[in-house]
């Protein structure tokens, strides 16, 4: 008598769930996820797909649809309510937060800071807030975190768009990404996007599998598009086949390979990322290969609008324009993230049993069922309704069940679960807007009971903050890789996204802190200004805030004139243009005449 076997790894929640754990190996059931089967999917890759797929039917109230798969037919006739996506609606927002907004280090200086650095970095971020706008960045992001926070992984790719003389950024869903993870599991060098194609009979096509490949690796020789005998699209060295010719720019070191100056970086470098898009039939893909290792001699390469075959084509950068984004802090050496509702799917469960049997309860209970003996009329199809009639002889009675009760004990056992729902969620009800805030004793409750929203928000938005610096930096070297007008000779700032405030506050009480602390010369402008946005004020532009407040702020500027005696400081900081005169101007008369002294004086006698 052997031992039971159970599997712990990153999707080892999931093993409660009988379609998805195999009863020795937990291995997902083939008929439920024939997708995470496919011959090109990886053996490590087919416990994440199948939980996708899981959680994505649970968001979708299609988990019975699931269940059946296993469960028969009855599974079907569960009552699914939508309590799964709301905590992932919910969630989502608080981690966004009301607003989000691009900070670039130094760009809100001093008035008095007129230095180089201070000015790129206030153009980087003008350039930047552009970009978001033009590229709808808030949507992008609303796809991703919707992404990360349900399936626990999100991703981001980027790529530089030659007609719209920007970056564009697209939300990818996790299930096409496959990244060739190394030890340390965090920046893969070689990461690929796959999914299946179905047929189209009608254009004579049968089932294809399309892959696209980023590749980082050591710099070749310049290629350029061709075809092979055969007519194929593919690509080829140009120059003789022993003396191939390098790309303009690259240069050869002293052990014979290819270096090439990024204008970000100090030092040469070695490597650049190679695009490859392809399509296979699947009916030429071999049952022992995988996504990695998919045979090049029967691939059909794609072609670029301006007919550059995507075969290793050169980026011309260094790194990976691809960005995973994980919802929770990976564990050591880990490359995945956890689903918000990874530890509660059991009592999602618990809910939708609740639900149905609430159901059934209520049919029962609108249309009870009722007991008649001592009938006159001795039908047996008689049925009761509104404005009924029964006649019944002497000794006849009439019994109704009630169910009322057991609907009433049903209800409260749902709410019972949701709330232990948002409770392991770390979801206060205020925050669910199930509870009325002006029934808190005080705002510091208050403030006490968003504590487990806090800490959970914190380390969701830790998991992000590093992610999202990535990719500002990434657009930045697209921007001045495609040498957009403006980023030519600029170099990348350090540049993050900053989250809005995601739970009541209490304006009056951080103006006051604000106030206080600005009057007794504690803080800056800058950083009272700031810490009100923080706060929910709707303070667009700092730096305009400052000019704004500071053209109407004469008593300080009086100040500053009797400390300094300087006028033009005093015209600079209230934001006056021009040159301050040097002497007051003569008045002129209505008659052009000039003001004489003696003259007025002999007429006043």
């Amino acid at each position: 008598m052997g031992l039971r076997q159970f599997l712990v790894d990153a999707w080892g929640w999931l093993n409660f769930k009988p379609v998805y754990a195999d009863p020795h190996l937990g291995g997902p059931d083939r008929r439920a996820f024939p997708g995470a089967h496919a011959t090109w999917v990886p053996d490590d890759d087919t416990r994440r797909l199948s939980a996708y797929t899981v959680l994505a039917a649970y968001d979708n109230n299609q988990a019975g649809e699931l269940a059946e798969v296993r469960d028969g037919p009855e599974a079907r006739e569960r009552r699914e309510f939508g309590d799964p996506a709301t905590f992932v609606d919910a969630i989502t927002a608080d981690v966004l937060g009301d607003e989000q907004h691009i900070v670039v280090d130094g760009a809100d200086h001093d008035e008095d800071d007129t230095s180089p650095e201070a000015a790129e970095a206030s153009a980087v971020q003008e350039d930047l807030l552009q970009w978001a706008e033009d590229e709808q960045l808030a949507m992008r992001m609303q796809q991703g975190e919707r992404k990360a926070v349900s399936l626990g992984d999100a991703v981001y790719r980027l790529s530089w768009e030659p007609g719209k003389g920007r970056p564009t950024v697209r939300a990818v869903d996790p299930g096409f990404y496959f990244p060739v993870l190394d030890d340390d599991g965090e920046f893969p060098r070689r990461v690929h996007f796959a999914w299946e194609l179905a047929a189209d009979p009608k254009r004579g096509l049968k089932d294809r599998l399309r892959r696209v490949t980023y590749e980082l690796g050591p710099i070749a020789p310049a290629t350029v598009s061709a075809t092979d005998r055969i007519g194929r699209p593919l690509r080829t060295f140009v120059g003789e086949p022993d003396a191939p010719l390098l790309t303009p720019g690259d240069t050869l070191d002293d052990a014979g390979g290819i270096l090439r100056q990024y204008p970000w970086n100090d030092a040469p470098s070695p490597y650049t990322c190679y695009l490859t898009d392809a399509v296979w039939l699947l009916e030429d893909l071999e049952r022992t290969s995988d996504i990695d290792d998919l045979p090049t001699d029967k691939a059909m390469f794609a072609q670029r609008e301006d007919c550059e075959v995507l075969n290793a084509l050169d980026l011309m950068i260094d790194f990976v324009p691809v960005i995973h984004l994980p919802n929770t802090v990976p564990a050591a050496e880990e490359h995945w993230g956890r689903p918000s509702l990874a530890r509660v799917l059991q009592i999602m469960d618990e809910l939708a049993a609740s639900d149905t049997d609430a159901a059934r309860a209520s049919a029962t209970t609108g249309s009870p069922i009722i007991s008649v003996s001592g009938l006159q009329d001795t039908r047996s199809d008689i049925e009761a309704g509104p404005g009924m009639v029964f006649k019944l002889a002497d000794g006849g009675r009439m019994d109704v069940l009630n169910t009322a009760p057991q609907l009433a004990q049903l209800l409260t056992t749902v709410e019972s679960l949701r709330d232990r729902a948002a409770v392991n969620l770390r979801l206060p009800a205020v925050a669910l807007g199930t509870q009325d805030p002006a029934q808190m004793p005080s705002g510091y409750a208050l403030r006490l009971s968003l504590g487990p929203l806090d800490k959970l928000i914190a380390g969701m938005r830790l998991a992000r903050r590093h992610k999202y610096m990535l990719m500002l930096k990434f657009v930045q070297r697209l921007f001045i890789a495609g040498q957009a007008p403006g980023w030519i000779g600029r170099n990348v700032q350090p540049a993050t996204i900053v989250m809005g405030a995601y739970t009541p506050t209490d304006r009056a009480g951080v103006l006051e802190e604000v106030s206080t602390a600005y009057t007794a010369n504690l803080i800056s402008l800058e950083t009272a200004l700031r810490m009100l946005v923080e706060g929910g004020w709707p303070i667009e532009d700092i730096p305009d805030e400052i000019e704004r407040i500071q053209a109407r702020a004469f008593t300080q500027a009086g100040a500053l004139a009797d400390a300094t005696g300087d006028a033009e400081a005093v015209r600079d900081y209230l934001g006056l243009k021009g040159q301050a005169p040097e002497q007051v101007p003569v008045p002129v008369l209505p008659d052009g005449q000039e003001p004489d002294a003696e003259r007025d004086a002999g007429q006043q006698q």
